[in-house]
């Protein structure tokens, strides 16, 4: 199914971790260099600016390869347009195909066509069927599915974890008003079996080739369990789908529940997360915190926004404060102390301007190319030469 040399993909893996062990000053530069000489890898780009130049050039030459076609075609089929956009898909998908099989991998210019052929696919079904959501969706989640696993994509795998969603959505819509008033719930069970179920699949993984891909499923369905409950995500869902009027003093059903959430969860992904030493689900929890004080604000703007933002940096203050000072003499658990596989010089930068600004410089000795005494050349001594 894969179209790239398994080996190669796998020495991607190898290669990514020795840059990790070069970073963290576990090998040598020169190490480095020939394990990077030892390892067959397909044609990738690691540098971040580069790989945007490229993906721009790659949608510059998509698009003029599809304008080109609209300019012969268009007074043919000035009818049956329609024909001409699957037309579009179909080039992004050879044109895809052409650069793997040239061992371009996320280059830039292959997710060009990929994610072209997707767009283009996605909207020839919208007109096709009058824009049904849920033919779009469901046949989308099928072909970014079957495109992750040929070209191992990551923006594959989070167009697919997005169409699924969608998909479930649009199911529950055709079930009417029970269906839109059950959605919290079931996003919810839906986004606990997403995690569980990758969870299960990250441990029981063999091969590194989808590990990435099911990371970002796994991280997906905690942001989507979280979004489920939210309290301010349901209020203005209810609005919107189905038309309720909330009156000042009255408030959704099972408000108490989606309050108790909106703050539990964050607080529990924190937990865990320090628990289990996990970082994404880390920051997951950061922000969705972030997102919950927004939440009851949104609703209830007890304090004004600069006393709120006063408040709340100095209880921040006082907590990094206090935790780093517990902390930082830990060397196991939960610690301040710098990860050597975190790509990061901050503690180093800190060392640096400390050292330039206390003065501890390195004592050095500076020698003359000029010779002193003795009536030597600018020694001026007594010794009768000049």
């Amino acid at each position: 199914m894969i179209v790239y040399d398994k080996t190669e993909l796998q020495n991607v893996s190898l290669v990514e971790e020795a840059r990790s062990l070069k970073s963290a000053g576990f090998i040598d530069k020169e190490r480095y260099k020939l394990i990077i000489k030892e390892l067959t890898t397909p044609k990738s780009q690691n540098n971040i600016f580069i790989r945007a130049g490229f993906f721009l050039l790659g949608v510059f030459l998509y698009s003029s390869i599809c304008g080109f076609l609209s300019l012969i075609g268009l007074g043919a089929l000035a009818e049956n347009y329609t024909i001409l956009i699957y037309l579009f898909a179909i080039i992004g998908c050879v044109g895809t195909e052409v650069l793997t099989r040239q061992n371009y991998f996320g280059y830039g210019l292959d997710d060009a066509f990929l994610l072209g052929s997707q767009l283009t696919l996605a909207i020839a079904i919208g007109i096709s069927t009058n824009g049904n959501g849920l033919a779009i969706a469901s046949i989308i989640t099928i072909t970014s599915l079957l495109s992750y696993l040929r070209y191992v994509h990551l923006s594959m795998a989070l167009l697919f974890c997005l169409a699924l969603t969608a998909t479930l959505i649009y199911i529950l819509f055709e079930f009417g008003s029970i269906g839109k008033t059950i959605l919290p719930f079931i996003m919810l069970l839906f986004s606990m079996a997403a995690y569980f179920y990758s969870k299960i699949t990250l441990k029981q993984l063999i091969k590194p080739f989808y590990y990435k891909g099911i990371l970002l499923a796994n991280s997906f369905s905690l942001v989507l369990f979280y979004l489920s409950g939210n309290y301010l995500v349901v209020r203005e869902l209810s609005v919107a789908l189905l038309g309720a009027e909330i009156a000042p003093k009255s408030d959704i059903p099972f408000a108490l529940f989606f309050y108790a959430f909106t703050f539990i969860v964050p607080v529990g992904y924190l937990v865990y997360s320090l628990l289990k030493k996990d970082r994404i689900m880390l920051w997951i929890g950061f922000v969705a915190l972030g997102f919950s004080i927004y939440t009851i604000r949104y609703y209830y703007a007890i304090l004004p926004i600069e006393t709120a933002l006063t408040i709340g940096g100095l209880v921040l203050f006082a907590f990094t404060y206090f935790s780093i000072k517990k902390l930082k003499e830990k060397e196991t658990g939960i610690t301040f102390q710098p990860d050597r596989l975190t790509k990061t010089n901050a503690f180093l930068n800190a060392e640096l301007v400390i050292t330039s600004q206390v003065g501890l410089q390195p004592e050095t000795t500076v020698e003359s190319p000029m010779e002193f005494g003795g009536g030597d050349f600018s020694g001026g001594g007594a010794g009768g030469t000049f």
